[in-house]
């Protein structure tokens, strides 16, 4: 349901928010998050431009969260590097559909619906519970 890209910022910035302490480099934030190191730089970018992360550069350069994990929502990471496409007028541009044709308004629908769900959600939210994202991976026969 996810594009890879919203997916890989979205533990980015989980990983940011479980570790304010002092900003992270690049790599390490891409050996922690499992995502491919040039992509995830990418996906930074895209984060930085948005005003939910702040680059600094130098020898204790790193990313790291611009607001409190309770001030930022699933939606603005999702928004700031895929947002969640709305339909407003008939995707086909046909004539005579002025208005949404009950299919493309029951995918604005759905669209909305996630919209609120993420908006919803903030990064506080996905720390509950003991289970955290990333755990690491188990090894033996429970795995």
């Amino acid at each position: 349901m996810l594009s890879r890209t919203a997916e890989y910022a979205l533990r980015a910035i989980v990983w940011l928010a479980d570790h304010p302490e002092t900003p992270v480099t690049g790599q390490a934030l891409a050996a922690a998050t499992q995502v491919p190191p040039d992509y995830l730089a990418k996906v930074m970018q895209s984060l930085v431009r948005a005003g939910l992360v702040e680059a600094q550069r130098g020898k204790n350069g790193g990313f790291s969260l611009v607001s409190t994990p309770e001030e930022v929502t699933i939606l603005e990471v999702i928004n700031a590097v895929e947002p969640v496409r709305r339909i407003r007028t008939c995707p086909l541009g046909l004539a005579g559909h002025e208005s949404l044709c009950p299919l493309h308004r029951s995918l604005d629908n759905i669209a909305g619906q996630l919209e609120r769900a993420y908006g919803a959600i903030r990064l506080t939210d996905l720390r509950s519970g003991g289970v955290k994202p990333l755990c690491p991976v188990l090894e033996g026969p429970h795995a």
